[in-house]
Protein backbone atom coordinates (compact mmCIF):
# COMPACT_ATOMS: atom_id res chain seq x y z
CA UNK A 1 0.00 0.00 0.00
CA UNK A 2 1.21 3.79 -0.89
CA UNK A 3 2.18 5.75 2.22
CA UNK A 4 1.07 9.42 0.68
CA UNK A 5 0.67 11.32 -2.60
CA UNK A 6 4.18 11.13 -3.60
CA UNK A 7 4.40 7.49 -3.91
CA UNK A 8 0.87 7.32 -5.37
CA UNK A 9 2.47 10.36 -8.06
CA UNK A 10 5.76 8.38 -8.40
CA UNK A 11 4.30 5.06 -8.85
CA UNK A 12 2.01 6.49 -11.99
CA UNK A 13 5.03 7.76 -13.33
CA UNK A 14 6.65 4.51 -13.86
CA UNK A 15 3.69 2.70 -14.50
CA UNK A 16 3.18 5.03 -17.41
CA UNK A 17 7.16 4.73 -18.42
CA UNK A 18 7.26 0.93 -18.06
CA UNK A 19 3.67 1.36 -20.41
CA UNK A 20 5.92 3.17 -23.06
CA UNK A 21 8.59 1.09 -25.34
CA UNK A 22 11.00 4.05 -25.81
CA UNK A 23 11.20 4.41 -21.92
CA UNK A 24 9.62 7.99 -22.33
CA UNK A 25 6.51 9.89 -21.32
CA UNK A 26 4.75 13.22 -21.73
CA UNK A 27 2.27 14.66 -19.27
CA UNK A 28 0.72 17.76 -18.69
CA UNK A 29 1.39 19.10 -15.04
CA UNK A 30 -2.70 20.12 -14.57
CA UNK A 31 -4.33 16.75 -16.29
CA UNK A 32 -2.01 14.57 -14.42
CA UNK A 33 -2.66 16.64 -10.78
CA UNK A 34 -6.06 16.22 -11.63
CA UNK A 35 -5.99 12.26 -12.09
CA UNK A 36 -4.02 11.70 -8.65
CA UNK A 37 -5.97 14.46 -6.73
CA UNK A 38 -3.21 16.49 -5.87
CA UNK A 39 -1.45 19.90 -6.45
CA UNK A 40 0.67 20.70 -9.25
CA UNK A 41 3.51 21.70 -6.83
CA UNK A 42 3.34 18.03 -5.47
CA UNK A 43 4.42 16.98 -8.30
CA UNK A 44 7.14 19.32 -9.08
CA UNK A 45 8.26 18.04 -5.83
CA UNK A 46 8.41 14.30 -6.75
CA UNK A 47 10.05 15.44 -10.01
CA UNK A 48 12.93 17.05 -8.16
CA UNK A 49 13.32 14.32 -5.58
CA UNK A 50 12.85 11.40 -7.27
CA UNK A 51 12.72 11.40 -11.00
CA UNK A 52 16.68 13.06 -11.03
CA UNK A 53 19.44 12.45 -13.27
CA UNK A 54 21.52 10.20 -10.65
CA UNK A 55 18.53 7.58 -10.68
CA UNK A 56 18.55 7.54 -14.35
CA UNK A 57 16.02 9.61 -15.45
CA UNK A 58 16.34 13.21 -17.46
CA UNK A 59 13.08 15.49 -16.95
CA UNK A 60 12.26 18.36 -19.20
CA UNK A 61 9.35 20.82 -17.81
CA UNK A 62 7.37 23.85 -19.37
CA UNK A 63 5.18 25.81 -17.15
CA UNK A 64 1.90 27.47 -18.73
CA UNK A 65 -0.08 27.09 -21.01
CA UNK A 66 1.25 24.35 -23.51
CA UNK A 67 3.26 23.40 -20.64
CA UNK A 68 4.37 19.43 -20.66
CA UNK A 69 6.82 17.56 -18.48
CA UNK A 70 8.55 14.68 -20.44
CA UNK A 71 10.30 12.29 -18.28
CA UNK A 72 12.82 9.62 -20.38
CA UNK A 73 14.28 6.72 -18.17
CA UNK A 74 17.91 5.96 -19.54
CA UNK A 75 19.65 2.49 -18.92
CA UNK A 76 23.36 3.26 -19.61
CA UNK A 77 25.10 6.53 -18.21
CA UNK A 78 26.80 6.93 -20.94
CA UNK A 79 23.11 6.79 -22.81
CA UNK A 80 21.80 9.58 -20.44
CA UNK A 81 24.61 11.92 -20.68
CA UNK A 82 24.49 11.44 -24.30
CA UNK A 83 20.57 12.32 -24.26
CA UNK A 84 21.05 14.56 -21.88
CA UNK A 85 23.29 16.67 -24.10
CA UNK A 86 21.20 16.11 -26.77
CA UNK A 87 18.43 17.40 -25.36
CA UNK A 88 19.83 20.81 -24.46
CA UNK A 89 21.91 20.80 -28.20
CA UNK A 90 17.94 21.17 -29.24
CA UNK A 91 17.34 23.75 -26.72
CA UNK A 92 19.47 26.29 -28.48
CA UNK A 93 18.96 28.81 -31.23
CA UNK A 94 18.89 31.79 -32.67
CA UNK A 95 16.32 32.72 -30.46
CA UNK A 96 17.30 31.27 -27.27
CA UNK A 97 17.79 33.65 -24.61
CA UNK A 98 21.11 34.04 -22.28
CA UNK A 99 19.15 33.19 -19.06
CA UNK A 100 18.38 29.62 -20.90
CA UNK A 101 21.64 28.99 -21.61
CA UNK A 102 22.79 29.86 -17.92
CA UNK A 103 19.92 27.62 -16.66
CA UNK A 104 21.80 24.66 -18.78
CA UNK A 105 24.95 25.34 -17.24
CA UNK A 106 23.41 25.45 -13.86
CA UNK A 107 22.25 22.15 -14.40
CA UNK A 108 25.21 20.85 -15.07
CA UNK A 109 26.76 22.19 -12.45
CA UNK A 110 23.96 20.68 -9.68
CA UNK A 111 24.38 17.66 -11.22
CA UNK A 112 27.68 17.44 -10.97
CA UNK A 113 28.84 16.70 -14.83
CA UNK A 114 31.09 20.21 -14.79
CA UNK A 115 32.81 22.05 -11.66
CA UNK A 116 32.49 25.36 -10.89
CA UNK A 117 35.51 27.21 -12.73
CA UNK A 118 34.13 25.09 -16.32
CA UNK A 119 30.50 26.55 -15.43
CA UNK A 120 32.10 30.23 -14.80
CA UNK A 121 34.52 29.39 -18.01
CA UNK A 122 31.52 28.81 -20.01
CA UNK A 123 29.09 31.31 -18.63
CA UNK A 124 31.37 34.26 -19.53
CA UNK A 125 31.83 32.71 -23.00
CA UNK A 126 28.18 32.68 -23.20
CA UNK A 127 27.96 36.44 -22.24
CA UNK A 128 30.99 37.44 -24.72
CA UNK A 129 29.06 35.57 -27.59
CA UNK A 130 25.64 37.50 -26.16
CA UNK A 131 27.37 40.71 -26.05
CA UNK A 132 28.90 40.13 -29.31
CA UNK A 133 25.62 39.48 -31.48
CA UNK A 134 23.76 42.70 -29.50
CA UNK A 135 27.12 44.76 -30.84
CA UNK A 136 26.48 43.66 -34.33
CA UNK A 137 29.52 42.17 -34.38
CA UNK A 138 28.22 38.57 -35.48
CA UNK A 139 24.52 37.18 -36.48
CA UNK A 140 22.14 35.54 -34.05
CA UNK A 141 23.06 32.19 -35.65
CA UNK A 142 26.85 32.22 -35.69
CA UNK A 143 25.76 33.19 -31.53
CA UNK A 144 23.60 29.77 -31.56
CA UNK A 145 26.73 27.93 -33.64
CA UNK A 146 29.48 28.89 -31.22
CA UNK A 147 27.24 28.13 -28.26
CA UNK A 148 26.32 24.91 -29.32
CA UNK A 149 29.82 24.38 -30.38
CA UNK A 150 30.96 24.98 -26.53
CA UNK A 151 27.96 22.15 -25.10
CA UNK A 152 29.33 19.78 -27.83
CA UNK A 153 32.93 19.81 -25.97
CA UNK A 154 31.39 19.83 -22.80
CA UNK A 155 29.77 16.69 -23.94
CA UNK A 156 32.75 14.86 -25.33
CA UNK A 157 35.15 15.51 -21.96
CA UNK A 158 31.92 14.73 -18.86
Amino acid sequence: MLNNKADTIEEYILKRLAQNADRQIELKRTVLADEISCAPSQISYVLSTRFTADRGFVVESRRGLGGYIRIALIAEELDRKQLMYQRMLDQISEKTPFAHVKSLIDFLLENKLITRREAELVAQMSVNLYRSEEAGEMKAAERARLTRSIFVTLAKIT
